[in-house]
């Protein structure tokens, strides 16, 4: 399992960097200073989940707690009005809320962003090729090993960012935030014991399922244009209701017969396929050199159709 825990460890950053267009593909080094706290947070929250007998219903809540820990006290995003040159404070100003020294629509952002592709999508891709997806990858001295590795690359990571740009959040914003995380950390341990009711009904197509994956994860990235003028509280009350029916839904189809790992790989993989496009536009706004941003982007294209013909045909043949 050691090929499957150093797949993830890779991937994550992959996927929650390059693949975004956050960090241009010429930028290689970069990789190995993001994988500690991307692949080491995927990592923990993965087997902690499954050494403890729990599924997605604590995966997720999970993945929610790491968004909130790498963008509130790690890099500080979530405060700082200027994070990565950009006016952040401009940017997002008709929702920001001065009790949380941020705004809704980061919030949203974050929650979107690192839940679905930094720590889920990478999870539940590596383990479509997994036949018992649920069996720990890390021995007992593997785990302590990761988040040691995970603490220091995190801990590196917050240091480059305030010695950057001399930006530290205060105590309350530090505060609440990791009350949040404890909070969730503490839902997904809570959600995960519980038994998921079945229902009657049969589980669509894994087709339709990542259609709709592609659809509702489209949606979230199209706020980038809209045109001026369109209250951005109500985009954020959209997504309250986009993400609300996305959940219902998911959690209604995985309740139902037939139900399986080409599914929940099918899910993993609309949302990926996002990401190709997306990661096009996101690179200009980063100001990658066009040129790079293109070849990138049908590499990226090339690459994640190679693995996902390679997952779904792994997860077909196991089924579980």
């Amino acid at each position: 399992m050691v090929r499957q825990a150093i797949a993830l460890f890779f991937l994550a950053p992959l996927v929650g960097e390059y693949l975004l267009g956050n960090t241009p593909v010429t930028d290689v080094g970069s990789l190995f200073l993001f994988a500690p706290m991307y692949g080491g947070g995927a990592l923990l929250i993965r087997e902690v989940a499954r050494r403890t007998g729990r599924d997605w219903a604590a995966i997720v809540p999970f993945a929610a707690a790491y968004a909130l820990l790498e963008e509130g006290p790690i890099d500080m995003m979530l405060w700082n009005p200027a994070y990565g040159g950009f006016d952040l404070a401009a940017v997002y100003s008709e929702t920001y809320v001065p009790a949380l020294g941020t705004s809704v629509q980061l919030l949203q952002d974050v929650l979107t962003m690192h839940p679905v592709w930094s720590i889920c999508v990478p999870i539940a891709i590596v383990e479509a090729f997994c036949r018992e997806r649920t069996q720990p990858w890390l021995g007992k001295a593997g785990l302590p090993v990761v988040a040691v590795v995970f603490a220091a690359g995190s801990a590196a990571l917050c240091a480059m960012q305030i010695a950057s740009t001399g930006f530290v959040a205060s105590a309350g914003q530090l505060g609440w935030a990791g009350a949040a995380v404890a909070g969730l950390v503490a839902l997904g341990f809570w959600l995960g014991r519980r038994p998921v009711p079945r229902r009657d009904g049969v589980a669509p197509a894994p087709a339709v399922v990542g259609v709709a994956a592609f659809g509702a994860t489209s949606l979230v990235w199209c706020r980038e244009f809209l045109p001026d003028g369109v209250p951005q509280p109500a985009v954020a009350a959209g997504w309250c209701v986009l993400v609300a029916a996305a959940v219902a839904l998911v959690f209604r189809w995985c309740r139902s017969a037939g139900w399986g790992a080409p599914h929940r790989l099918a899910l993993a993989a609309g949302a990926l396929v996002t990401y190709v496009w997306v990661g096009w536009f996101h690179a200009r706004d980063m100001d990658i050199p066009r040129t790079t941003a293109l070849l990138s982007t049908i590499g990226y294209a090339i690459a994640v159709a190679a693995l996902l013909l390679a997952a779904f045909k792994r997860a077909s043949a196991h089924r579980i």
